[in-house]
């Protein structure tokens, strides 16, 4: 009878751990090491703008043993840099992003493809300027591991992806044959949700 009941605790022991592992775990991207590259033409190939937004906000949600996953992030319209103080402040225009009106841009998705364990792919919607379509992205490197500050789990990809930026009433330029298509790549870090404060930042 003892050996029976041992036996059990033991399996439900087992079993809550299994569960323990397999629930979802949320990160919380870490602003400093979060940021969106795009490349966007300039005269229809005279050369390509880089530009960089600098402030974001948003979290992702990931459970490893079931393959799913969500991403939900706002990026700051205001905190665009490309090198040029003057583009900066036309950017920000209502020839451009119209960031007075529309000061955030929202993308929302859903993590698929997993190979042992990592997302390859996010299927989602992008809103930007005041306009939803979907943007599908491509996961390039995707890694977790324990941060050597924080001392809580850390997830961090490279992702890719382009959209039309005329699909979302951003056209300038079209009249000059400027190419439409926007290249997104974004390097992203989030911590897990209940980390504490580092005692170093790197």
């Amino acid at each position: 009878m003892k050996t029976r009941l041992l036996t059990l605790a033991m399996l439900c022991a087992a079993g809550m751990m299994t569960a323990a592992t397999a629930a979802p775990a949320t990160y919380t991207l870490d602003p400093d090491h979060t940021h969106v590259q795009f490349d966007t033409d300039h005269f229809g190939g005279l050369s390509v703008w880089r530009g960089l937004m600098t402030k974001n906000r948003g979290s992702v949600t990931l459970d490893k043993a079931a393959g799913a996953g969500s991403v939900d992030v706002y990026v700051d319209m205001t905190s665009a840099e490309i090198g040029n103080a003057k583009l900066e402040e036309e950017l920000k225009s209502n020839q451009f992003f119209d960031a007075t009106k529309y000061p955030e841009a929202h993308y929302q998705g859903t993590l698929g493809g997993f190979s042992n364990g990592a997302p390859t792919t996010v299927t989602g919607n992008l809103t930007f300027h005041g306009v939803t379509k979907p943007v599908n992205l491509k996961v390039l490197s995707f890694k977790c591991m324990m941060h050597p500050f924080y001392k809580k789990e850390v997830c961090g990809a490279d992702v890719a992806g382009t959209f039309n930026r005329a699909d979302f009433g951003v056209d300038y330029g079209k009249a000059y044959g400027f190419n439409m298509d926007v290249t997104l790549r974004i390097q992203v870090e989030g911590l897990a949700a209940d980390a504490a404060a580092p005692t170093k930042k790197q």
